[in-house]
């Protein structure tokens, strides 16, 4: 019977032992709510591969479960919000989509900062945070920013070689920086979430946007326009920042060594191999729309000056008024352009 009772003991204890390392091994998971779609090379070529790396830093300990397409309620202008309130642990969102909450990141959304090079600005993204940027994220831990290739003109039957052509048309903005840009080249910025802008395309509601060739596959924009606009040598107007974070109670609670896991895979290289991610899922874009006979259109210097010296102001309008709020914009934008010409050189 002591012998029965002794090895009984044992055999609780080995399934105590090995229920509590399953347990632990469940203990960090983690909700990461985001707005494009599953399929979506955001979802498929930086989150899913930015969690994995994270559960295998961690050794397994960790599971991130990604929810696209806001399927856990509200819309994507609540995501930062929804992390903030602890409502969801992490979010994928667009600093855009809350204007004027994070004014020291837009210096990277500012037109003639950089050219088409992600890489490069999501590098001085990350040499700028802890000095420059930092303190706007409150409520909340950085895992990583980053822009895309940055915003290229889409449109329907509008055939925009000049600012002229853009004289009266309605634009769809992506951020409030966006909105400067449109307004500078004549044309009129509706504001929306881009998840909409297919139905606002095919309604007729714009005439077109101002978003990167990354999304044009995921929400078939090559079906709804038939014009891809860009300035010369792949210059942009303008850009977006973009953010992964977690809400800061739950990041505060975590081990150290669970930490250490998001750090490790969220270093500077991460930062920079995003930029190459969005520079590669750009290419395809475009490529979808142009295999889709849609025309993709690169002004010439010379037709491209004028639209430089009009979004030109932009800059100056966001100097103004960042420095209304004890900001030092200049400094910033002069710093921003500095550390994107030092990446780019690298």
């Amino acid at each position: 019977m002591h012998r029965r009772n002794f090895m009984g003991a044992l055999f609780i204890a080995a399934s105590s032992l090995a229920l509590a390392s399953g347990a632990s091994a469940q203990d960090y998971t983690f909700r990461l709510h985001h707005f494009l779609g599953q399929q979506a090379p955001a979802q498929t070529k930086m989150l899913e591969p930015w969690a994995k790396a994270v559960e295998e830093h961690s050794g397994g300990r960790v599971k991130i479960e990604i929810f696209p397409s806001m399927t856990l309620g509200g819309r994507p202008p609540e995501l930062i919000q929804q992390a903030r309130d602890g409502i969801v642990d992490l979010v994928w969102t667009v600093n855009g989509y809350t204007p004027g909450l994070f004014p020291r990141t837009e210096v990277m959304e500012l037109p003639t900062v950089y050219k088409n090079d992600p890489r490069a600005a999501n590098l001085a993204l990350y040499d700028m945070f802890d000095g420059e940027l930092a303190e706007e994220y409150k409520g909340v831990e950085v895992m990583f920013l980053h822009v895309h290739a940055g915003q290229a003109l889409h449109t329907g039957d509008l055939d925009v070689s000049s600012l002229d052509d853009l004289e009266g048309a309605k634009l769809r903005i992506p951020t409030r920086t966006g909105g400067w840009v449109i307004e500078a080249l004549g044309a009129t910025p509706v504001a929306m979430p881009v998840p909409e802008l297919p139905s606002a395309l095919q309604k007729g509601v714009v005439d077109g946007a101002l978003i990167p060739w990354e999304i044009i596959p995921p929400l078939k924009i090559q079906d709804q326009t038939k014009y891809q606009v860009e300035l010369n040598e792949r210059e942009r107007f303008g850009n977006t920042t973009f953010q992964v974070s977690m809400n800061q109670t739950r990041w505060d609670g975590l081990p150290e060594d669970i930490q250490q896991a998001f750090r490790d895979a969220s270093d500077r290289d991460w930062w920079g191999q995003v930029g190459d991610i969005w520079r590669a899922s750009d290419d395809f874009g475009i490529k979808v729309a142009t295999e889709a006979g849609n025309t993709h259109r690169i002004l010439s210097e010379e037709q491209s000056q004028p639209f430089l010296d009009a979004m030109q102001p932009v800059v100056d309008r966001w100097i103004e008024e960042v420095s209304g709020k004890g900001i030092n914009g200049t400094a910033l934008v002069e710093k921003a352009r500095a550390l994107v010409a030092k990446n780019t050189a690298d």
